[in-house]
């Protein structure tokens, strides 16, 4: 008879990784937080419980877009009043808040729940290859390496 293990809440299990955004591509490298924030990479993921790890991004500002999504990708939000809309280019957020361009790519692949948004709190975004969190030693992580790439 088998039996099925069901994942706690305690950060006990969580792992530190460090992603160098400035040799990744933003779609893929975002898609690879997701799926370690959420602990999906993990054989005890369990949809309830957030069993993901802590991700460090460095290099935010240098981070690669394929095509002509340098020049043509816009960020739009609406503040919900009559002519509301916002649009700041690719390259603008780039110049003032590169961390924003990472987070929210990641952002719009979790889950729109509380635990979603609780899983946000274990992403920490560095626009340039300094970040505070040596005491937790990050593993160093290549998202290529991990997907199969080149």
């Amino acid at each position: 008879m088998q039996k099925t293990t069901v994942a706690k809440t305690d950060r006990n299990h969580a792992e530190w990784y460090v992603v160098d955004a400035s040799q990744e591509i933003l779609g893929r490298m975002a898609v690879e937080i997701a799926r370690r924030l959420m602990g999906k990479h993990k054989p005890i993921y369990t949809p309830h419980a957030d069993v993901g790890d802590f991700i460090v991004v460095i290099n935010a500002s240098k981070v690669q877009v394929t095509g002509a999504k340098r020049e043509r990708k816009i960020y739009r939000w609406h503040s919900q009043y009559p002519g509301g809309l916002r649009e700041v280019p690719f390259a603008r957020m780039n110049e003032r808040h590169p961390e924003d361009i990472v987070r929210l790519a990641v952002r719009r692949m979790m889950p729109k729940t509380n635990m979603g948004r609780q899983m946000m709190k274990k992403l920490k975004i560095y626009a340039g290859d300094r970040h505070d969190h040596h005491a937790q030693k990050p593993t160093p992580f290549s998202i290529m390496n991990a997907s199969g790439g080149k």
